[in-house]
């Protein structure tokens, strides 16, 4: 099942949505009701993912119940705005050189132990939302990446267990300034302010829960602007796979429900403009669209 936050057409609330054939179904209406009807429990309806990710609820059996009595009840939203499937996580955990064709095109080698660094989780869009790019940049670059959504609390995991605390996957776009990444690598400053512009992480469409992704180590990827592939890749190319990113991140920090780590990009950067538009696509996940635009 694929999971989404979209913009309810009758009154703009945010809602949590099932995609299906021909929409969404409405979960957060469809949940509520549930838990009325069947569990006899009254409570109020669960808006954003990242209060179901913090319930505990968040995965397949929730879902499953939830789309039959959605359907039954014909809860279908057709054609609804999606969101940022994780409005606002927690943290933003990505990684730097994690493709060796990243890292050569770079002219460095690919590296013995994971680079971390962090994006504000203020940057996060959604599909079809803008990148803005604002007069005093200069370079400008889209990064497609496999987003990995945490679904339980982790702490010192080892890798062989660490999939089991992912609750899906999404699409991350690294948008970065540049000319001001390379600016502060130089004067051996950290990444974040290159990294974290407004607008600057676009995520989505959706979710894709574990039982669409049979391994996340195997999924081809592609980035392109204006219909024209820049990255090309396979999840299999990642010098560190899911699994030991999540065992690294969690022995240095607790990684909680939402966060959201992005597990780096390809070769193939190249610069954007306003007036472009970029699709990042990653298998069995979807396709996320975002327009590029100057700021107004």
């Amino acid at each position: 099942m694929k999971i989404v936050q979209f913009q309810h057409p009758s009154d703009g609330t945010p809602r949590v949505g099932i995609l299906a054939d021909g929409g969404a179904l409405d979960f957060s209406t469809a949940h509520q009701a549930y838990r009325r009807t069947v569990d006899g429990v009254d409570e109020p309806p669960i808006t954003s993912t990242m209060d179901l990710l913090a319930s505990g609820r968040f995965g397949v059996e929730t879902f499953a119940k939830t789309a039959e009595f959605a359907r039954e009840q014909g809860l279908t939203v057709a054609e609804p705005r999606l969101l940022a499937p994780v409005g606002r996580p927690g943290k933003i955990v990505a990684l730097g050189l994690n493709y060796a064709s990243h890292a050569r095109e770079g002219g460095k080698e690919p590296p013995d132990h994971p680079i971390i660094f962090q994006k504000a989780s203020s940057a996060v869009i959604g599909p079809d939302d803008a990148i803005v790019v604002k007069p005093w940049y200069t370079r400008v670059d889209p990064e497609i990446e496999l987003g990995v959504v945490m679904g339980r609390a982790a702490c010192e995991v080892p890798a062989a267990e660490a999939l089991g605390y992912v609750a899906g996957y999404t699409v991350v776009n690294d948008v970065t300034e540049r000319d001001m990444q390379a600016a502060d690598i130089g004067a051996a400053h950290p990444w974040f302010r290159s990294k974290s512009m407004d607008t600057f992480c676009p995520m989505g469409p959706c979710i894709a829960l574990p039982d669409e992704i049979a391994d996340p180590g195997a999924l081809e990827m592609e980035l392109r602007v204006n219909g024209e592939a820049r990255q090309k890749a396979n999840t299999r190319d990642l010098v560190f796979g899911v699994a030991e990113l999540i065992a690294f991140i969690s022995k240095h920090m607790a990684l909680e429900p939402g966060d959201v780590i992005s597990t780096g990009t390809p070769a193939g950067i190249a610069p954007i403009v306003p007036g472009d538009v970029v699709e990042c696509e990653v298998e069995g996940i979807g396709i996320l669209r975002n327009p590029v635009r100057a700021q107004e």
